[in-house]
């Protein structure tokens, strides 16, 4: 995708708010796919958010009970009144926008969801998507007491912005099971994308999980569709390419990442390009990155062999040496239940600085039998080195 020009991202950013400002006062069937939820979550949703939702999938069902969940782009609150419910009253939901109409529609009706739910556990917070630091309701009010009137107060206001993501983030570090989305990375500008995915992956634990519903295009949109504000902000020039929104996950840091539901049938065509709803469910990896080697794993199949994302090669049925950090991933979803994992006893470490491409280990189910290639033995055991066990 190329990179537009200044003047094209203000125009960008003034359909989008303007046309989504709209949509919050009058109803717009036209913003993006008829979606279906569950109906059991919509009886204490006023009848406003449910007409005013504007989407194109359904991330919800990734939603675990007890999760701090955070929405991307929550427009009227549809998804957070339904995660609501989902997550319980042990669970904290976090809407972010940054239009103000939509985000009034959403505040507005969040004391009749807590009350009609018994408890309140859904925030509404002003901001942006890609910035998931800066909150503008805190830079709003300061604002407002200390108006910019020259450019040593601009520099200042700068200082205060930088001082408020560091000390006051809207969302801090590391502080969220779950981020999902529906249908709005497509219309965040092209230069801010890598931030946008950057944001998700640092607000997520590890381990944490994005569920990520959007507009994916079959090849790359053209320039002068790009070009046309009425077509980006219907969710349609600001597509991603299906196969670069996978990759964007990739670059990004995560793992484990599934395209879980895909439209057979285009949502539109527009000069002969597809362009059909997607979800893309990913995982946040832990910060170990040690290369030692502590486990033996078996790939059970069905397939011959498997790659993950780091680039180990799992034949099946054959044990393959792993990482803490391959191990700790392949303990969880969506790996989990895949492989069976055997500790292994060590008189010396092994480093590997490179994708483990191996042969294999010697075929062989008895619990503790030597591998001979490494000088290593397999326990299912949590300690395999016991007092006799790795004795030299």
């Amino acid at each position: 995708m190329n990179q537009p020009s200044q003047s094209q991202t203000l125009e960008y950013e003034t359909a989008v708010y303007e046309r989504y400002s709209a949509a919050a006062r009058d109803i717009e069937p036209a913003l993006c796919c008829a979606v279906t939820y569950p109906t059991e979550y919509l009886s204490v949703i006023p009848e406003e958010v449910i007409a005013k939702d504007y989407g194109c999938g359904d991330p919800t069902p990734f939603v675990r009970s007890g999760d701090v969940v955070v929405d991307l782009g929550s427009g009227a609150g549809k998804l957070c009144f339904i995660m609501a419910q989902a997550v319980g009253s042990g669970g904290r939901v976090i809407g972010v926008d940054c239009n103000p109409a939509m985000l009034e529609v959403a505040r507005r009706h969040a004391p009749t969801v807590a009350d009609r739910l018994g408890y309140s556990n859904v925030t509404f917070r002003y901001g942006l998507i890609q910035d998931l630091a800066l909150d503008f309701d805190q830079l709003d009010q300061h604002l407002t007491a200390h108006p910019v009137r020259n450019v040593r107060e601009w520099i200042d206001n700068r200082k205060l912005v930088e001082q408020c993501r560091r000390e006051r983030p809207m969302i801090g570090d590391e502080s969220v099971d779950c981020v999902v989305s529906n249908c709005v990375l497509n219309l965040v500008r092209p230069e801010d994308r890598r931030q946008l995915f950057s944001e998700v992956f640092r607000v997520l634990r590890p381990g944490g999980r994005a569920a990520i519903s959007d507009i994916v295009s079959s090849q790359d949109v053209p320039d002068r569709m790009m070009n046309d504000p009425a077509l980006w902000s219907g969710c349609i020039s600001g597509a991603f390419r299906e196969d670069r929104f996978l990759h964007a996950f990739e670059e990004a840091g995560f793992y484990g990442i599934e395209l879980v539901k895909r439209q057979s049938k285009p949502w539109k065509i527009v000069e002969g390009i597809e362009f059909r709803s997607v979800t893309v469910l990913a995982f946040k990896g832990e910060r170990n990155t040690s290369p030692k080697v502590t486990h033996a794993v078996v790939y059970r199949g069905p397939l011959k062999s498997i790659q993950d994302d780091d680039g180990n090669v799992f034949m099946r049925g054959e044990p393959t040496p792993a990482s803490e950090a391959t191990v700790w991933r392949l303990r969880r979803p969506p790996y989990q239940g895949m492989f069976e994992i055997f500790e292994l006893c060590s008189r010396s470490s092994i480093e590997s600085s490179s994708p483990l491409h191996v042969e294999p280990f010697a075929n062989n189910n008895a619990e503790g039998r030597q591998i001979a290639s490494l000088g290593f033995a397999l326990s299912h055991g949590d300690s395999c080195c016991e007092e006799g066990g790795c004795g030299g």
